[in-house]
């Protein structure tokens, strides 16, 4: 358990191998507390690799937080296309709206500040506060929390917000004052490289393979314990990929709820047939003229999963007669309309690319 293990033994040998095999991240050139703060926002739920081309265009177009907090919504969503979570960069730019006000457009070099930003939580308040400004205070993410429950070989549930505030209190008192940047990073960097989230551990690569009891034991497979999730929510729907030519016809979601603002093509509830996709399309004011039945597809939410059938729709011309569709040439589509990956599926039957597919 992690209140019997000693855990200070720690420190030295993981500041030791973090000089010597600390990956090189775009983040990490110039750790300033703008592009940490947005490089830990983009990485969760997302892989670094996958990141590190977001992240080189949006701190190019929006290369300090008062072009953060000024950019016009749909660019914004436009940039973070495919990343998922659109209500996290949401919260940044309201966050960035308020460092502009509160604080003279410098994020605040005070944890207990950072935390009363919008969409700042423990975690990211911990990471500015000591990669961008040497402040002592753990940064514990799910990397952090694998790690230090195998080496105490301790068995509780992680998903408890008592056991993570237990982790940060033990790692509290043994953060080197004068090293708190390299110590939150190298403890990510073991989680993420050496003793891995999902598959076997690199045991033999990792500083701590002498003292690790999860090691001595061999029992990698039951640390850390996470309490099962609930089933997700299973919602089928029939896609519509519609166009005339080289217009094509999407339609803005909600401002509330699920991918809230986000451009979609036109679906609806149930897998409709050939014949009942062709009425639907009739009901929307629309003639169709062919019709051709596309893959299935499949997209996972934290909490849903939405099984798709979709159909290629030509109409005839497309007038402009109903006003929850909008009526858009494919290049434009591309360019100007952020489309959720929920639909990436989909895209390739009309040449569309998401988020870094348009850059690769």
């Amino acid at each position: 358990m992690l209140e019997e293990y000693p855990l200070e033994i720690i420190v030295e040998p993981l500041l030791s191998w973090f000089r010597k095999n600390a990956r090189v991240l775009p983040w990490r050139e110039d750790a300033t507390p703008y592009r940490v703060w947005v490089s830990e926002i983009m990485l969760q739920q997302t892989r670094v690799e996958a990141v590190k081309p977001y992240f080189q265009r949006f701190t190019t177009v929006l290369p300090a937080i008062r072009d953060l907090a000024e950019c016009d919504e749909e660019r914004l969503l436009k940039l973070w296309e495919g990343l998922g979570y659109y209500n996290r960069v949401r919260n940044m730019q309201d966050a960035a709206r308020t460092v502009m006000e509160k604080y003279q457009g410098s994020l605040p070099a005070d944890y207990e500040e950072l935390l009363k930003l919008k969409g700042i939580g423990h975690y990211t308040a911990g990471a500015i506060a000591s990669i961008a400004y040497g402040i002592p205070v753990p940064a514990v993410d799910g990397n952090v929390l694998r790690v230090i429950m195998r080496a105490a070989n301790d068995d509780s549930n992680i998903m408890k917000q008592s056991v993570r505030t237990r982790v940060e209190k033990a790692l509290q008192e043994i953060m080197p004052r004068d090293a708190a940047s390299a110590f939150n990073q190298a403890l990510m960097e073991l989680g993420a490289t050496v003793c891995v989230p999902n598959g076997e551990p690199g045991c033999e690569k990792c500083p701590w393979k002498d003292f690790c009891e999860v090691k001595r034991l061999g029992c990698w497979q039951r640390i850390p314990v996470k309490s099962k999730a609930k089933p997700r929510k299973i919602e089928d729907k029939t896609v519509f990929i519609i166009r005339d030519g080289e217009r094509i016809v999407l339609r803005r979601r909600p401002e509330k709820g699920l991918l809230a603002g986000l451009y979609e093509f036109p679906n609806t509830s149930g897998h409709l047939s050939e014949e009942e996709a062709l009425q639907w399309v009739k009901e929307q004011k629309l003639k169709p003229l062919r019709i051709q039945k596309l893959a299935d597809a499949k997209h996972i939410f934290s909490h849903v999963e939405w099984h798709m059938t979709g159909y290629v729709v030509r109409v005839d011309e497309l007038a402009e007669n109903n006003s929850s569709m909008l009526f858009v040439e494919v290049a434009d589509s591309e360019e100007h309309y952020p489309i959720p990956a929920a639909f990436g599926a989909f895209t390739k039957y009309m040449n569309i690319r998401l988020g870094n597919e348009k850059f690769s």
